[in-house]
């Protein structure tokens, strides 16, 4: 049965004000050059692939820029839910991929200016992007993103800018409800033919529930030399910490009585996550004619502390390690690609040959949360072991485009290892390893029905491993888990994309994706998750995008998608239940539409914005039985000014999104075993801030 939306009022007045708006100017970008995909440059509007790109326009939205789902709501196909909770991270998913994650990114590659923000296992954090200095964000979605290995639904990469030119410093200070403020500054330019980047950020909240404040500082150097006519170097370094509170999920009849409240649990062991992150890396560029080699290499620290609401009398077990998490990481890695182009058959090739190596290991100890009757302090240890994950992969690509024809094709051979080295050995030895190889095969096809419209269709294999956080508790009595298999999926996508006339562009894409082995959520209690594979699952959906530049400084974008994710296989739980085929998979909406309208007055530097945003409800376990968190529509207002006087700007801005104080679940703990599924989204919230630009 087809899910049913309903819209809210103002969304259709919003709709209807696209309609009867026409023809102009702004300064919307309808296509861009993109890197994603096939690795070289190549307008978007010509890969064969779903493909969105956030321009600094889009990303400088009057947001506060902490979160990447201020952004990535207005791409299709995406699901990005800020859970309020900054102890988490974001609920972030691709065709539905990722939205089992109990924390953190998972299916999704992450990657910013080059560098991996997802480590080899496919866990990723996308907290630590720096949206300040984003200068853009490409979203691959679908087949082609099978050539960047270990996930199975996209990519997302984040570009930050380079410096050059005179000095410019920036300021930004924006604050709004719950206490929540943010300010940033940032200087750039180029010295003795050496670009700079730098920024330094602080965010602080008290949160929309109780128990989730939280605080973060992040910054970042990026270093641009050009050490001859042809080669480019980029420095990068960046620190990122953060302190948060854990509200934990909450119980249907919790969150109807009182949306920010938090269970019980939460207040008693004071949940909380502690993280700190140092990274340093550089990436080169060196070209040769028409051929390009391209090198990267990174390291980086990652020291994390998480207090746990497993109760006192669960960590008995002597299996049990214990509710409080406290692990040192040690990552890093390189990569190597060619890129060459050639003349063949009367057309162009480029080809890709590359090659990734990563590597992450964790001292990883676990302690009990409670000394005697005190809950929530440091106990004695129950867990001490090193965990190490490396992965090599090796890739090759090609590109062939002959008149109005493009095929592109690409194997990526994927070879990832777990070995935990057990150093606790009072409740057993759980050491061991376990290994994956996979090899996924992509091929696409263009064509070019006119200079403005081109339809395309591609398939893949791909492949999705389990991470450390997902075998850590999947095994017997909650130990380590060498049984857990790799979900493998195939994908078909076929898609059109057209220019209606100048100024409207429509981005339309059909996919299909059947997976077998799928991981799924088999027990999530007090903060702690295991998993299982279930049997087969199929997903099928449309996504659609219109970009429209309309006259008299009007700009509008609709981006719209429809999933259909169902198991497709019945399976037993641990437990004994079994999961029905045709039961919708948990944490995915059916539905989900977000539509824009900008208007800007070039002469005085005004500016409004509306923004809608509407999803349909979406199931919290597998058996589809327990209330689904129900859809919802909500509006947003934003409005500013930007002014230049001399070699200062300055732009003003305010924001009030959720504008009729609409009461909803923002996003569901999959497969909670105390019903805590519901993460409260807060009601009527405002931001308001003032940026400032001066040019040396």
């Amino acid at each position: 049965m087809t899910p049913h939306l309903r819209f809210h009022p103002v969304l259709a007045a919003v709709l209807g004000a696209f309609a009867a708006t026409h023809a102009g100017a702004a300064d919307l970008v309808l296509d861009q050059v993109v890197v994603t995909g096939s690795r070289a440059e190549q307008r978007s509007f010509d890969l064969p692939a779903a493909i969105d790109v956030l321009g600094r326009e889009r990303l400088d939205a009057d947001q506060p820029r902490v979160n990447a789902s201020e952004a990535l709501a207005s791409v299709p196909g995406i699901t990005a839910l800020n859970r309020q909770n900054y102890a988490q991270d974001l609920q972030l998913s691709s065709r539905g991929f990722g939205a089992r994650s109990a924390f953190g990114v998972r299916g999704i590659r992450l990657v910013a200016d080059g560098i991996p923000a997802s480590m080899p296992d496919g866990q990723g954090q996308a907290a630590t992007f720096n949206l300040d200095r984003a200068e853009r964000i490409e979203v691959l979605r679908g087949p082609l993103s099978a050539v960047y290995g270990n996930h199975a639904g996209g990519v997302i990469q984040l570009f930050t800018e380079e410096g050059h030119g005179r000095p410019v410093v920036e300021g930004n200070f924006s604050a709004g409800s719950d206490a929540t403020w943010k300010a940033d500054l940032a200087a750039r330019g180029e010295i003795g033919g050496v670009g700079y980047v730098l920024d330094t950020s602080r965010f602080a909240t008290d949160g929309y529930r109780q128990h989730s404040r939280a605080e973060r500082e992040q910054s970042q150097v990026k270093l641009t030399f050009k050490p001859s006519e042809d080669g480019k170097l980029n420095l990068l370094a960046s620190t990122f910490r953060q302190s948060a509170q854990d509200p934990l999920g909450q119980t249907w009849s919790g969150f109807r009585a009182d949306p920010r409240s938090v269970a019980q649990a939460a207040l008693d062991y004071n949940t909380r996550k502690e993280i700190e992150q140092s990274q340093g890396g550089l990436t080169y560029e060196h070209r040769f004619g028409e051929h390009r080699v391209q090198v990267s290499a990174y390291i980086g620290q990652r020291s994390t502390t998480q207090y746990q609401s497993i109760p006192k009398s669960a960590q008995t077990n002597p299996r049990h390690s214990g509710g409080v998490i406290d692990f040192d990481r040690d990552y890093g890695g390189a990569s190597a690609r060619w890129i060459g182009r050639f003349d063949l058959a009367g057309g162009r090739l480029t080809t890709t040959l590359g090659a990734d190596y990563e590597t992450a290991r964790d001292d990883r100890r676990g302690y009990e949360n409670y000394v005697g009757n005190t809950l929530g302090v440091l106990g004695a240890l129950r867990r001490n072991e090193a965990d190490t994950v490396t992965s090599f992969d090796q890739y090759a690509q090609a590109e062939w485009a002959r008149g109005d024809w493009q095929v592109n094709a690409g194997l990526r051979r994927s070879h990832v290892a777990f070995k935990v080295d057990d150093r606790y050995l009072k409740n057993g030895n759980d050491g061991g390893r376990v290994e994956y190889d996979k090899t996924t095969p992509t091929v696409g096809a263009l064509y070019r029905l006119s200079p403005a419209v081109n339809v395309y269709a591609s398939a893949a294999r791909g492949f999705e491993a389990p991470t450390f956080g997902e075998l850590f508790y999947s095994g017997p009595g909650g130990s380590f888990s060498y049984a857990l298999k790799p979900a493998q999926s195939t994908h078909l996508e076929t898609g059109l994309k057209a220019y209606l006339g100048a100024d409207i562009r429509l981005d339309l894409a059909l996919f299909q994706i059947d997976t077998r082995d799928e991981l799924v959520v088999d027990s999530s209690s007090g903060g702690r998750t295991s998993y299982r594979n279930a049997g087969r699952t199929q997903r099928q959906g449309l996504e659609a995008a219109l970009d429209s530049r309309w006259g008299a400084g009007f700009s509008s974008r609709l981006a719209y998608t429809y999933l259909d994710a169902r198991y497709d296989q019945a399976f037993t739980t641990s437990g004994g239940s079994v999961v029905d085929a045709g039961k919708r998979l948990p944490g995915i909406a059916a539905q989900q539409l977000y539509a824009d309208l900008v208007w800007r007055h070039a002469a005085s530097g005004f500016y409004a914005g509306v923004e809608g945003l509407a999803r349909s409800n979406m199931q919290v376990e597998d058996s589809n039985t327990q209330r689904p968190a129900p859809g919802y529509a909500i509006a947003n207002l934003r409005v500013g000014v930007e002014r230049s006087y001399g070699p200062l700007s300055i732009r003003t801005y305010a924001r009030i999104n959720n504008l009729f104080d609409r009461q909803y679940v923002g996003s569901v703990v999959v497969g909670d075993g105390n019903a805590r599924y519901y993460e409260a989204a807060p009601g009527r919230n405002w931001l308001a801030g003032v940026a400032l630009r001066y040019a040396f």
